[in-house]
């Protein structure tokens, strides 16, 4: 029938355009000569799990099997689900020496699979022949990470995975942390703690903090799972040097932040202020993320706020949280019409606020992690940066497959009124 063909056409030139949008390859749609290549190589990410396997982890507490059962398992998952471009190592502390003599004690730590491409049945067999032994070398195991995971140009991330705080002293390990940290190979080192007491979390809140990272208390095996895979998962994100900021009661005291990544800590139901010049033609794009670091009561958000320097609110996001996740993220878009070059940047204060709260035995000290990513980028209404709501050079073929659908639609509909209209059947 002609007319099911013409139906066709108009149909199937709508789709196209559809395709164009969204699944044709970028080079159909934008003609970019300085995006890079497609194929172009990206630097391999590398992760190291270092985990305890010191005697206390013979407890039996977390869903009626010991720690180092609930570890297992955990690993098991997380192997299983290593993006392929990920290099992966795992490291013990206290696996080995099961004595009393403190000095060798502390030496106890060994690479028990290297930082490489991973072959999941053999990482797990490695983990599966562990028993909870010694002692609880923190520090020296850092150290010893940290130069697994040298060399590459992508990112590194340590999971230190622990019940207990260090038993090596005079070594602290936030100190060595914070040399970590200070070396500038942008290491970052997250901390989970197995039912872990006020100690225990304090000290691995530090490690974490020194090197831009988080801290979790772990109580199930299925949250200690879900949040290492998350943390490997995060190895695939662009190297991004954090930096610290500490920011004030009101926007007149507030540090002055340009495009970057900042971190923050932030009392329970505190509100803290940062301000952000931005420019006529450009868009300044905000997000926030608040990190429940300890047991938080649930029913929780996070809000972010953009006002003017005289209070009128811009506009503003607040996202709720029920106690599932450690993470509330909140996020904004401010465009700045552009007028002429001489018109002066805005000066935008951020607020970011928290409706946290914690039971009377929860430490309100430090504050909570805040992370801020400040990026400002040319305001969409700049017609020679952005075409046809960001389709870029390829408008045109949108435009050109979107007319000849509507016309053929037309020439359909046209055909099957005159064929109703006249009583006639068109073959």
């Amino acid at each position: 029938m002609i007319i099911r063909k013409l139906l066709a056409a108009g149909v199937g030139s709508g789709l196209l355009a559809v395709l164009a949008c969204g699944l044709l390859p970028a080079s159909a749609v934008a003609d970019d000569p300085s995006a890079p290549p497609a194929d172009s190589a990206k630097a391999t990410p590398k992760v190291e799990l270092v985990l305890d396997v010191s005697g206390s982890m013979r407890a039996k507490d977390i869903d009626g099997q010991t720690r180092m059962s609930a570890a297992k398992q955990a690993f098991d998952d997380v192997l299983d689900s290593v993006p392929e471009n990920v290099e992966l190592g795992i490291r013990t502390l206290g696996a080995d020496y099961p004595g009393n003599d403190r000095k060798t004690g502390c030496k106890d730590t060994r690479q028990l699979y290297p930082v490489g491409p991973l072959d999941r049945d053999e990482a797990k067999t490695a983990v599966a022949t562990l028993a909870p032994t010694g002692w609880t070398p923190i520090g020296p195991a850092l150290l010893k990470a940290a130069d697994d995971l040298k060399g590459g140009d992508g990112t590194r991330r340590l999971v230190l995975i622990t019940d207990g705080e260090d038993t090596c002293a005079p070594l602290n390990p936030c100190d060595v942390a914070r040399d970590i940290a200070a070396k500038g190979i942008h290491l970052v080192i997250d901390t989970l703690g197995l039912v872990a007491d006020s100690s225990t979390r304090n000290q691995l809140s530090c490690i974490a903090e020194a090197t831009g990272g988080t801290y979790t208390a772990v109580q199930h095996r299925q949250q200690l799972t879900s949040k290492v895979k998350q943390l490997v998962g995060r190895s695939t994100d662009a190297v991004v040097a954090p930096v610290a900021t500490q920011g004030a009661a009101t926007c007149t005291d507030a540090p002055q932040l340009k495009t970057g990544v900042y971190t923050d800590r932030e009392l329970f139901s505190e509100n803290r202020w940062y301000r952000v010049d931005v420019p006529s033609g450009q868009e300044l794009r905000a997000s926030v993320s608040v990190s429940a670091d300890r047991a938080v009561n649930a029913n929780y958000g996070v809000l972010l706020r953009g006002v003017t320097t005289h209070g009128r609110e811009i506009v503003r996001d607040d996202e709720d949280g029920t106690g599932r996740t450690d993470v509330v993220s909140a996020g904004i878009r401010y465009p700045k019409p552009h007028k002429d070059s001489d018109t002066p940047p805005e000066t935008v204060c951020l607020q970011v606020g928290n409706s946290f709260s914690a039971g009377p035995s929860v430490k309100t000290t430090p504050g909570l992690p805040v992370e801020l990513s400040i990026d400002l980028v040319d305001s969409p209404d700049q017609p020679s940066d952005v075409a046809f709501f960001g389709l870029g050079s390829g408008w045109w073929l949108l435009g050109t497959l979107a007319v000849s659908g509507a016309v053929l639609g037309l020439l359909a509909g046209w055909v099957s009124r005159w064929r109703l209209s006249t009583g006639r059947t068109v073959r």
